[in-house]
C-alpha cells in the first residue's frame, strides 16, 4: 500500500506508526513473532518498522519529506481486506491511498 499526502510529523512518530501496526494486527488476527522492530532515521528521515509474523511479515517505510509511506503486508493466509484507506487516513493523516493486492501461494 502506498499512502500519500500524509502528515509529515506522524511519519516521524514511532508511537503513531506502532498504533497503526497494532490496529492491523488486531483487525487481521495476525500472530507476531517476538517484538516489532523500529529504526528512526536522523532528520529529515522517517521510520522503518518490521513485525515478523507467523504468517509472514508487516513492514512500513516512511518518507516525511515527501508525505509518503509504503506499507507491506505479506501473509500466507487469506483474510478479509480491512479499510486500509481509513486506517492510514486516521493514523497518518493520508489524503491518498493506493492498495495493490497480489495473490500468493502454491498453485496445485
Amino acid at each position: 500500500m502506498d499512502a500519500s499526502g500524509c502528515t509529515p510529523e506522524r511519519l516521524k512518530d514511532r508511537a503513531a506508526l506502532a498504533g497503526l501496526f497494532e490496529e492491523l494486527i488486531v483487525l487481521l488476527e495476525l500472530k507476531v513473532v517476538g517484538q516489532p522492530q523500529w529504526h528512526v532515521f536522523p532528520e529529515p528521515g522517517g521510520v522503518t518498522g518490521l513485525a515478523l509474523l507467523s504468517e509472514s511479515h508487516l513492514t512500513i517505510h516512511t518518507f516525511p519529506e515527501h508525505g509518503f509511506a509504503a506499507l507491506n503486508l505479506y501473509s500466507c493466509r487469506v483474510r478479509p481486506r480491512p479499510d486500509f484507506e481509513a486506517l492510514v487516513a486516521r493514523h497518518l493523516g493520508a489524503r491518498g491511498c493506493e492498495v495493490r493486492e497480489l495473490p500468493r501461494g502454491v498453485k496445485a
